[in-house]
This record gives structure tokens, sequence and C-alpha cells, in this order.
């Protein structure tokens, strides 16, 4: 049974931190590219940041740039997201995904996590 489980979530500060964590399992965590998207409400899910199934190349998106670091523990079948410097404007549920290095036409999903950014 495939299943990402993030963690994480929280209410932080404008200018914190936090740190969100995705665990696999069910599927060969190490053939797959990770990724953070994120949904705002009455906004679009949008990619936040990724990970190639090596762990050798990351790109996030402009506004998360030198803020956001996404890595990865192959041994461990986890992705995380370190967020710093948060901005009431990260405030959203932050979603996990796998996709197959080559099979891009599968994925997976996590159940996502809350994170609210307010004084």
């Amino acid at each position: 049974q495939v299943q990402l489980v993030e963690s994480g979530g929280g209410l932080v500060q404008p200018g914190g931190s936090r740190r969100l964590s995705c665990v696999a399992s069910g599927f060969t965590f190490s053939n797959y590219a990770m990724s953070w998207f994120r949904q705002a409400p009455g906004k679009e899910r949008e990619l936040v940041a990724a990970v190639t199934s090596t762990g050798a190349s990351t790109n996030y998106v402009d506004s998360v740039k030198g803020r956001f670091t996404i890595s990865r523990d192959n041994a461990k079948n986890t992705v995380y997201l370190q967020m710093n410097g948060l901005k009431p404007e990260d405030t959203a549920v932050y979603y996990c995904n796998a996709v197959h290095r080559i099979l891009t036409n599968v994925n997976y999903w996590g159940q996502g996590t809350q994170v609210t950014v307010s004084s």
C-alpha cells in the first residue's frame, strides 16, 4: 500500500521556521523525484520545491528561493522541506508528491499538512 505521510505543520509566527517531513512507504522511494506543493484558500495548487531521485538537483518557485530548502534521505524514505523566514503568504496546506523518474504518469500524493503563518 502506497503512503505518503506529511508532518510538521502548525502555527508559526512571521519570520519563524518550520520543517516539514514526508515519509514514504509502499514503493521504491529512490526511483522517485519528490516535490512539495501548496494550496492556499481560493488558490490553485502550486509547486513549491522539487528534488530529483538522487537528490543531486533541486528547484524552487521564485517566491521561496533563499528561504526554503528541500532535501531527501533515501535511507529513511523521507523528504524534507525546511522553511525559514516564513511570511503570512506562505500559509497553505502543503502536500508531498512523488513522481517516478522514468514513468512520469506514475505519481502519488500525501494528505497534506496545514502551515499557518500568523502573529
